[in-house]
């Protein structure tokens, strides 16, 4: 799903309203907590050359800087240095801003930052942020927004502001934000448009996308999470051609050892038929096996909840429960 809004407007009126839609959008969605990571391009390349980064590398070194949600800051240096040909010094002054997060305070600092205050890139950006913070007050989603310098977007068409929406869901619930990461992401781009023009008119523009999938993901995962406590059934074993002894024998199994497991009373169920079971009845975990399962010693384990993307995963027989009692923190 997008939204955008396109045309020549007071600045970062429509930005602050995009930001207010992306609330209400996933507010509507009940996907839990949330919060939408703001930056501006223009304060990220006045950051890399007041650092020293020679114009040439900056998006390079924006690429890598991208990669902090999800790398340590010790190996995306080492991305900067060793294979972008930063040297060390320039990499340090940059980890002094891009680790930093915060809210209005932290623009505040930035501004009497001596260095940033004296870049005219840097200069814009203080501007239209400035603008946008008081916008986002009077929108009162403020309290949603991080002001997060590690958000650099890789997409080069992107001008001024850039923003990006992630779960934060109590990881101990799930770990949702853990699995999922992006939500909807957007920002300014005043020059993408125009390019596709007969007469390279300049046409400003601010939208972002709501990452669909990951949005039925995340409420997979909830349904799945409500399940546990819904319903007895934790696992459901199922099988491809038959096997209705194997299936009895590994049900006993898990029986023994206090985990609560079913199955189709059937000689040979059809293999959807089975994983619909599981989804209609929101059993989490379906245990799968077939003929090259039983040969190799191996089964696999299937998360209901990530729904086609998760094709099971093979373990050792032999760690079946162990790797099922984990899952299910028994």
């Amino acid at each position: 799903m997008d939204f955008d809004i396109a045309g020549a407007y007071e600045p970062m009126v429509p930005d602050a309203e995009i930001i207010k839609i992306m609330v209400d959008s996933l507010t509507a969605l009940d996907i839990g907590s949330f919060k939408i990571k703001i930056n501006h391009r223009k304060l990220l390349d006045g950051i890399f050359l007041v650092a020293g980064v020679p114009e040439d590398k900056i998006r390079a070194i924006s690429s890598a800087v991208d990669k902090l949600d999800k790398m340590p800051w010790e190996e995306v240096k080492k991305e900067m240095v060793q294979i972008k040909g930063l040297e060390e010094e320039k990499a340090d002054k940059i980890g002094e801003y891009v680790r930093k997060a915060g809210g209005k305070e932290l623009l505040e600092e930035l501004m009497k930052d001596e260095c940033l205050s004296k870049n005219e890139l840097a200069k814009q950006a203080f501007s239209d942020l400035t603008l946008l913070f008081e916008y986002t007050d009077l929108f009162n989603v403020t309290e949603f927004v991080s002001f997060d310098l590690s958000l650099a977007r890789g997409l080069d068409y992107y001008t001024g502001v850039i923003f990006e929406a992630i779960s934060t869901q109590d990881k101990s619930s799930g770990g949702i934000e853990e699995r999922i990461g992006s939500i909807a992401a957007g920002g300014r781009y005043d020059e993408l448009v125009g390019m596709f023009s007969a007469k390279k008119k300049s046409i400003p523009c601010v939208g972002f996308s709501i990452g669909v999938e990951r949005i039925y993901s995340i409420l997979r995962a909830k349904a799945a999470e409500a399940s546990i406590k819904k319903t007895e059934i934790q696992v459901f074993v199922v099988s491809i051609g038959g096997l209705l002894k194997e299936r009895m024998e590994i049900c006993n199994e898990l029986w023994n050892n206090g985990i609560s497991a079913s199955m189709l009373y059937k000689k040979k169920p059809k293999f959807l038929n089975q994983i619909q079971t599981c989804e209609e009845e929101l059993i989490p975990f379906a245990v799968i096996i077939g003929e090259d399962e039983l040969k190799n010693g191996i089964v696999k384990i299937k998360d209901i909840s990530k729904g086609d993307s998760d094709r099971g995963t093979e373990i050792s027989r032999s760690d079946l429960v162990k790797e099922l009692k984990s899952r299910l923190s028994l």
